[in-house]
C-alpha cells in the first residue's frame, strides 16, 4: 500500500471545465481529466503549484491557513519569507513591513536573515567535509525535495542535509519568545509567510525532520491586501532603515545565492521546474560530477516567482536587488557560534530522506509483472503522440491507467477509430457473407 501524503492544493470541480492546462503543466504526471474535470493523483503530486499558474478558471485552490485559524495560539510570530519584501517598492524597508505585520494581528516578527547567514555557513562547513558523491543538491526548496523523492529517488542521497533558514528562524523565535513570556512552546505559533504551496506541506510532512518548528503558513497573496494597507499607514510615520534584514538574507529570495566560499566553476544555479528537471536528468546520467553543489529553485527566478506571490517574478527580483543596496551588507551572526552549533548538529536534518513510493500496478509481485506486460501491450496499440485527448498526459500514463482499471481503452480516440473501422469491416464482411448465402439458395 502507498503511504498517505499531505497536500496543499484542492481542485474545485465547480470551476473546472476540463481544459487540460493543469494536466499538461504537471511535471510528475499527477493530473488526469475524468468526467470533464481535473483529478489529482495524490502519490504523484509534489505541490509545486504549476497547475495554479496555468489554470484559466482559478479552479485550483491553495489550502493555506488564514488569520482566523491562528487564534488558537497565545502568541503568534510571523516568519516572513525574504520574497515578501520584493512584493513592495524598494522604498518600503523590511522594518516597515515588520510593523505592518504586527498591525495585521501578529504579536511579533522574526527576521530570517540571521538564519540565512547561519545556514550559508553550515552549508559551507558541510561541503568542505563532504566526501560522498557529487554534486550535492540544495534541499531548501520543498518542491525540489519532493520532485527527487517521486521522479528521481536514486538521487535523494545527494540532497544537502542542512535545515532550511525558515526552520532555524522558527526554532530560535519560539525559544526567544518562551523566555520572554513564560509561555510553553505549544502556546507559541511560528507562522511562515509563504510564497508557494510546497512550504505549506513541508510543515505537515517536515522532510528530514521529526517535527517542523513551524506551526502554520499564510500565503503572501492572501495577506497582501491588508498588509499593503498597513504598510501605507506605517510609511506615513516610519522612514528609517533598520537592521532587521540584511542584503545577504535577501539573496535567498532569488536564484544565485550559492555558497560564496566555493569557486564559481564548482557550483551551478538553476530555476524553473523544466530547467531543474533537465539538470536532474543530467545528474542522473552522471554528466555533472565536476560540480560540487547545485542550487535548485522550482519557481522562476527563485522564491520571488512563487505562485502565491503577487508581483511579476522578474520585477520582484529587480526590486530585491535594488533593496539590497540599502540594507546592511555584513553577516548577521557570529561564525564561531554557528560552527559550535553545527558541531552539535543543530543545523542538520535529524531524519533520512527517502524516495516516495508510487502506487504499484499490484501489491502482489507476480500479478504486478503480468500487469506490466499488459501495460506494454496496451501501449503498443496506442499512437504514442501524447495528445491528451484521453484525459492522461501521455500514452504511457494512459496505458497504466487502463491496466489499473482507472480508464478504458476506448477513451483513446485513435484506438476507438481503429476499433470502429475494424468493426465496420467485420460487419460489412458478415453482411456480404449473409447476402451470398441468401443469393445462393435454390
Amino acid at each position: 500500500m502507498v503511504a498517505q501524503y499531505h497536500h496543499s492544493l484542492r481542485f474545485d470541480i465547480d470551476r473546472c471545465d476540463g481544459c487540460m492546462s493543469c494536466m499538461r503543466a504537471c511535471p510528475t504526471a499527477a493530473v488526469r481529466i475524468r468526467n470533464g474535470h481535473a483529478v489529482k493523483l495524490a502519490d504523484r503530486c509534489i505541490d509545486c503549484g504549476e497547475c495554479i499558474r496555468v489554470c484559466p478558471r482559478a479552479a485550483i485552490v491553495p489550502l493555506t491557513d488564514h488569520m482566523a485559524d491562528l487564534s488558537k495560539f497565545e502568541c503568534k510570530i510571523a516568519i516572513p519569507s525574504p520574497a515578501l519584501y520584493a512584493q513592495f517598492d524598494s522604498e518600503v524597508f523590511p522594518g516597515m513591513i515588520f510593523s505592518a505585520l504586527k498591525q495585521c494581528g501578529f504579536d511579533d516578527v522574526e527576521s530570517v536573515s540571521p538564519a540565512c547567514d547561519a545556514v550559508t555557513i553550515a552549508t559551507e562547513l558541510f561541503l568542505n567535509e563532504y566526501r560522498g558523491q557529487y554534486p550535492l543538491i540544495s534541499s531548501f526548496c520543498p518542491t525540489v525535495v519532493r520532485l527527487l523523492q517521486v521522479k528521481y529517488p536514486e538521487l535523494v542521497d545527494q540532497l544537502l542535509p542542512v535545515l532550511a533558514p525558515r526552520e532555524i528562524s522558527a526554532r530560535n523565535a519560539k525559544i526567544r519568545k518562551a523566555r520572554e513570556t513564560g509561555l510553553s512552546p505549544d502556546q507559541i505559533g511560528a507562522i511562515y509567510i509563504t510564497p508557494c504551496p510546497s512550504k505549506i506541506v513541508s510543515i505537515l510532512e517536515h522532510p528530514g525532520m521529526q517535527q517542523s518548528n513551524l506551526d502554520a503558513a499564510v500565503s503572501i497573496c492572501d495577506l497582501f491586501q491588508i498588509l499593503a494597507a498597513a504598510v501605507s499607514r506605517v510609511q506615513e510615520t516610519e522612514y528609517k532603515i533598520d537592521a532587521v534584514e540584511s542584503a545577504s538574507g535577501l539573496d535567498w529570495s532569488f536564484m544565485g545565492r550559492s555558497p560564496r566560499s566555493l569557486p564559481a566553476e564548482d557550483t551551478l544555479s538553476v530555476a524553473g521546474l523544466p530547467n531543474v528537471m533537465r539538470i536532474l536528468d543530467d545528474i542522473e546520467k552522471g554528466r555533472l560530477r565536476k560540480y560540487r553543489y547545485i542550487e535548485c529553485h522550482a519557481c522562476p527566478e527563485g522564491c520571488v516567482g512563487g505562485c502565491l506571490t503577487v508581483e511579476n517574478p522578474y520585477l520582484a527580483r529587480g526590486k530585491a536587488i535594488k533593496l539590497q543596496q540599502n540594507l546592511p551588507a555584513g553577516c548577521m551572526v557570529d561564525r564561531r557560534e554557528v560552527e559550535i552549533s553545527y558541531r552539535r548538529k543543530e543545523y542538520l536534518m535529524d531524519d533520512y530522506l527517502t524516495g516516495r513510493p508510487l502506487r504499484p500496478l499490484d501489491d502482489d509481485i507476480s500479478r504486478a509483472i503480468l500487469k506490466m506486460k499488459e501495460r506494454d501491450r496496451v501501449l503498443a496499440e496506442l499512437p504514442r503522440i501524447d495528445c491528451g485527448a484521453c484525459g492522461a498526459p501521455s500514452c504511457r500514463a494512459f496505458a497504466e491507467d487502463v491496466v489499473l482499471g482507472d480508464a478504458d481503452k476506448e477513451l483513446c480516440v485513435f484506438y476507438w477509430r481503429r476499433e470502429l473501422a475494424t468493426r465496420i469491416e467485420q460487419l460489412a464482411s458478415l453482411v456480404k457473407t449473409q447476402n451470398q448465402a441468401i443469393g445462393g439458395q435454390p
